[in-house]
């Protein structure tokens, strides 16, 4: 008889700690078959990249672990939006769980395609203004995630601070590129109140930008670029000119500074990948997107101030003092050097 109890009482142990491990499976998001996620970037560069890595690296942080509990289909669009769309139709086609569109391009594609699989903006400057989401404080779709709104006021406010001479500056922008419209019409009205003349000029695709920087040879005195994807992508190109011409550059994006760049004041896109991916969590748990608001990166930990000393030499530029103190880190003999470490 007690034989039987013991038995009996094994057995509803046994049932109970089944129960609380699939209830602690469920509440984590953790399903016994992997999700699927699907990440597109719409080119391939050091920010859309740090982004992707930042996402990946936030969903293991909450607990989802690549290959185990989670895999993804990482796919490069080559800065063409037919690609974007026949990506996205394909993680539609899959069925994944959840997509990751990184850049406005690839988060204009997604909306278009699907109206239902949950995505997760990555890298879009104003969605509002991209037309994919109704407002910031609640898209009204299936779209949630974060801004990479760059605060390009206090980008411009660094020419004078650099180059107190300059009074031209240059930009090279794709103006099929929401994102980069609504940034080169901010610079508009930040140089005029700084007393500078922005020339501007556009570049459809990578191929175009070469020439696009030759163009602004004597014309400027200093080159700002945006987060614009066509630009970014042929850096190269512009850095080129840079040193051709003795023009510095300022941009928008961090990541770019130890590529060529004199300096930049922006947010740091691994970070953004990681706060994207805390968004993603809260739609795998059961949140609906529309319900999640549309964040920035808008606090001094996630905002970086790097200086890139080599490139002054190359350039012959003196540097104030003040402002290496002020830096985050500095790009030197090769090196960035981060004054946290």
């Amino acid at each position: 008889m007690r034989k039987n109890r013991n038995e009996m009482l094994k057995r509803v142990l046994i049932n109970i700690i089944s129960i609380v491990f699939i209830l602690l499976l469920v509440n984590t998001g953790i399903s016994a078959q992997p999700l699927k996620i699907g990440i597109a970037q719409i080119v391939a560069h050091p920010a859309l990249d740090a982004c992707r890595d930042g996402f990946i690296a936030g969903m293991e942080k909450a607990g989802y672990v690549t290959g185990v509990d989670i895999t993804y289909d990482l796919q490069d669009a080559q800065g063409e939006f037919s690609n974007a769309i026949a990506i996205v139709q394909k993680f539609k086609d899959d069925k994944v769980d959840l997509i990751m569109a990184i850049a406005t391009p690839i988060i204009q594609a997604a909306a278009q395609v699907t109206s239902e699989i949950p995505i997760i903006m990555g890298a879009i400057t104003d969605p509002v203004e991209a037309n994919v989401v109704k407002s910031w404080e609640s898209s009204g779709n299936n779209l949630t995630g974060m801004s990479d709104a760059a605060p390009n006021k206090t980008q411009l406010e660094l020419i004078p601070k650099f180059l107190p001479e300059a009074k031209r500056v240059g930009t090279i922008y794709n103006a099929g590129e929401a994102n980069s419209v609504v940034q080169v019409e901010l610079s508009r009205e930040v140089c005029k109140q700084l007393g500078l003349d922005l020339v501007e000029v556009t570049a459809g695709n990578s191929n175009e930008v070469l020439l696009a920087a030759q163009s602004l040879a004597g014309r400027v005195d200093v080159f700002y670029i945006v987060t614009d994807n066509v630009a970014v992508s042929a850096f190269s190109s512009i850095v080129k000119v840079s040193l051709e011409e003795k023009i510095p550059i300022i941009v928008a994006d961090p990541t770019l500074v130890p590529d060529g760049a004199l300096t930049s004041f922006g947010i740091d896109y691994f970070s953004l990948g990681e706060r994207s991916a805390e968004k993603a969590v809260q739609v795998l748990q059961g949140k609906l997107p529309t319900d999640i608001p549309i964040g920035k990166l808008e606090q001094p930990e996630d905002l970086t101030f790097i200086i890139n000393i080599d490139n002054a030499n190359q350039l012959n530029l003196d540097i104030p003092n003040e402002l290496v103190d002020e830096a985050d880190s500095i790009v030197f003999a090769g090196t960035v050097w981060n004054r946290s470490e």
